[in-house]
């Protein structure tokens, strides 16, 4: 009897893994094909009282500068207002738990499609708070969904790496609604059809999720929600859960990350280092210059993509939607990416570690290399999407998805093994809240291209390229660490003779 409740459990655990995976890769981070979004609204004339006519060489042609601009700023805002409500979202979701975050995030959600499928060029405005709570929604979304490595025990890393490779697919969603509007189906009717998908999302908030957190290390014979495995059990357990308080560090269960093995880490690697200490640390501001510089790349070129293709294709509205296509055909690919990062991350698992050496560090060491070549992916694509030469921007959206998946997916992986996991909520929400106030650096490097520059963006891409080689800092920092440490103990088990 006791056998067949463990492997229905893991047949719910499975099941949980797999329609979560499908919730974040058709929902989650859509905002992010916003390429797709604006050839759309472009379309159907969304800000289109903004083009002017202009003559050049006695030839008169529209100008549509102030319609990209505008489309621009709605990009930034909602990019910003994605990462930025991380930090009470984490509050949220730490303190309230996972049926109250996801209830909230649904309403967000549908809210934003809903304005969406109701607006029209008359009412362009509507953009602003649609793509903002599309934005704040689907990052809850994601947030709630990550936990569920917790299920998964020694593959943690890899499943959260997953989920956010499953986030930046989702940006192909867009796409489909492009294609289908191209084949005679409505702005109006895509959204209203996502708006209904919020049903789905009730029904696995209520069956397939837990009513707190998914705590770690996980409980033998853990059971949540109304159909995984004895509803008393699995009442009892989450009120367990949810009676203590996620920065009480003693308590293992409320929180969504925990370090494996925590319980053999030193005492000062857990209960009793603080918040402040934590954000004040060499590790915290580190690991926000390496995201925000890198952040700040890829929301510009999202948001500046489709005035680049215009001006490389020299406005060929064919050859700007096939292009447009293969940028969004390429983010599917975020999914498949990912976990190549995870299992980088736990490649230590299972292997002994050397004498004297915490849990902590063989997880920093492993970091190392994730965020080395996270960096270098991000400098190789931000080079090629220098180069104006449209050919190769193929290959830009290819490593574009791919050191996007890596970025996001390393990001909640590594500050899931360097702080202590009371922490998790509030360190990911606070860094992504501080990474957003670098990312409105866009909306001036959009204006520099648009008005001194004259459309040409060469001169930011370089600055930008240049920039985002201060993220090899990171792994540097991290490398010197742990030769430092090994060192130390190097020192203290063998020490000199007098």
């Amino acid at each position: 009897m006791l056998g067949r409740e463990g492997g229905g459990m893991r047949v719910c655990y499975w099941l949980t893994l797999v329609t979560g995976l499908v919730e974040c890769l058709c929902f989650a981070g859509v905002v992010f094909g916003w390429a797709s979004l604006v050839f759309v609204l472009k379309s159907d004339g969304y800000f289109s009282y903004l083009c002017v006519n202009k003559t050049v060489n006695g030839t008169i042609t529209e100008d549509c500068g102030a319609q990209d601009e505008q489309l621009s700023i709605i990009f930034t805002i909602a990019s910003f207002m994605n990462n930025f409500f991380t930090l009470p979202n984490g509050f949220l979701f730490d303190h309230c738990g996972t049926r109250v975050t996801r209830l909230v995030g649904i309403s967000i959600y549908t809210t934003g499609t809903l304005l969406i499928s109701f607006s029209n060029a008359a009412l362009s405005v509507l953009l602003y708070p649609a793509l903002s709570f599309i934005a704040v929604g689907g990052i809850l979304f994601l947030v709630t969904n990550m936990q569920v490595g917790n299920l998964f025990g020694s593959h943690r890393s890899t499943i959260i790496t997953l989920y956010n490779g499953a986030f930046d697919s989702s940006s192909a969603v867009f796409l489909v609604v492009k294609l289908l509007y191209q084949d005679g189906v409505s702005l109006r009717a895509a959204l209203i059809f996502l708006s209904s998908c919020s049903v789905v999302h009730l029904i696995r908030t209520f069956l397939l999720m837990p009513r707190s957190h998914i705590p770690y290390p996980l409980p033998e014979n853990y059971s949540y929600g109304l159909k995984c495995g004895n509803a008393r059990k699995s009442r009892s357990q989450e009120n367990g859960a949810g009676s203590s308080n996620i920065q009480t560090s003693q308590v293992t269960e409320t929180t969504p990350f925990h370090t494996e093995n925590s319980s053999q880490a030193p005492k000062t690697e857990t209960a009793e280092r603080s918040f402040k200490s934590c954000i004040l640390s060499w590790f915290f501001f580190l690991h926000l210059l390496w995201l925000s510089v890198m952040q700040l790349r890829h929301y510009l070129f999202i948001g500046t993509l489709n005035p680049m293709l215009s001006r490389l294709t020299a406005g060929d509205p064919g050859l700007v939607s096939t292009y447009t296509n293969a940028f969004a055909i390429t983010q599917l690919c975020g999914i498949l990416c990912a976990p190549w990062n995870g299992l980088i991350l736990d490649r230590h698992k299972g292997k002994p570690r050397e004498a004297g050496q915490s849990e902590t560090e063989a997880d920093l060491k492993a970091a190392v290399l994730s965020l080395f070549v996270t960096v270098l992916q991000c400098v190789l694509f931000s080079l090629c999407a220098a180069i104006p030469l449209l050919p190769l921007q193929y290959l830009t959206f290819i490593l574009q998805v791919l050191n996007r998946s890596f970025l996001y997916g390393g990001n909640a992986a590594f500050i899931s093994m360097a702080f202590p996991p009371a922490h998790f909520g509030k360190l990911y929400g606070t860094l992504m809240a501080l990474s957003a106030v670098v990312s409105l650096l866009q909306y001036p490097c959009f204006a520099l291209i648009n008005g001194p520059l004259g459309g040409n963006p060469f001169a930011v891409n370089v600055a930008l390229t240049i920039l985002s080689c201060l993220a090899f800092i990171h792994p540097v920092f991290i490398y010197l660490h742990c030769r430092r440490r090994a060192a130390e103990r190097t020192k203290t088990n063998n020490p000199t003779s007098s």
